[in-house]
């Protein structure tokens, strides 16, 4: 099994992303059942209260056997669309993620560490129908349980994994990458780049010091000037622009 999906880009810099366990993606998907399944019985009840009055035996008789055109695609029809078209829908909307799997903690990526495209989420949803067979995901699980990195059929076909969002809770890592971008950083540049400012304090200056400038001069970016103390915030504030951040953010000296 691997525990890390490694991710190597230009200028030599590796960034790793932690593979999410059968156990993590389970309670994610747990989440989202809840979720779509209450969301599909409100409006159903909703809206057969609206055309049929009540919950009464009668009342519901009526609208649903009355009307079968109000039935079918006022109250059937859209309550199954929210509870089959959850997953795709929301993966495309947030990028990788379902509100289930942002309270878990997991986004899902490609092999390559990117944001999957619309196709790749669809792929990977279409193969639902193939992972939940015979029930309850056995299939899908079992194959999780079998792969490297733990992935299911869907994630196979679709060449995704499920991984841990550790800036979930935190500002969000589309922000960062939209500020590195303009200074013309690839997204996994831009993760190392915050990993590296998020564990400025922790590492000894002249460690901090050496990886932030062997980034600038990988990405032909000039050094600040200076020495001891006012290099290293020259540095961590150089670093701080580059992602779109301000260094008085964490204190830049240790």
């Amino acid at each position: 099994m691997e525990d890390n999906l490694t991710i190597r880009s230009a200028g030599a810099l590796e960034v790793e992303l932690e593979i999410a366990g059968i156990g993590s993606r389970s309670y994610a998907f747990i989440i989202d059942w809840h979720i779509r399944l209450l969301l599909a019985l409100a409006w159903l009840v909703g809206t057969a209260l609206v055309f049929a009055g009540g919950l009464s035996s009668a009342a519901l008789g009526a609208a649903f056997g009355g009307n079968g055109l109000v039935a079918d695609y006022v109250i059937v029809a859209p309550a199954l669309a929210i509870y089959f078209l959850y997953h795709p829908v929301l993966e495309v909307l947030m990028q990788g993620r379902t509100p289930g799997k942002r309270m878990a903690g997991l986004r899902i990526v490609t092999t390559a560490g990117a944001t999957p495209g619309l196709g790749a989420l669809l792929i990977r949803n279409l193969f639902r129908i193939v992972d939940s067979a015979p029930l309850f995901y056995a299939l899908g699980l079992t194959v999780a349980a079998l792969t490297a990195r733990q992935v299911r059929i869907g994630d196979l076909a679709a060449g995704t994994v499920l991984v841990y969002d550790k800036r979930s809770a935190r500002r969000s890592f589309e922000d960062a990458a939209l500020s590195g971008a303009a200074a013309g950083l690839h997204p996994h540049q831009v993760e190392w780049l915050e990993d590296l400012h998020e564990r400025w304090t922790a590492l000894r200056p002249e460690v901090r010091r050496r990886l932030a400038a062997e980034f600038l001069r990988a990405n032909r970016m000039p050094l600040p000037a200076g020495e001891g103390q006012q290099y290293d915030r020259a540095l961590h504030n150089q670093l701080a622009r580059l992602l779109g951040v301000h260094a008085e953010e964490r204190p830049a000296s240790r």
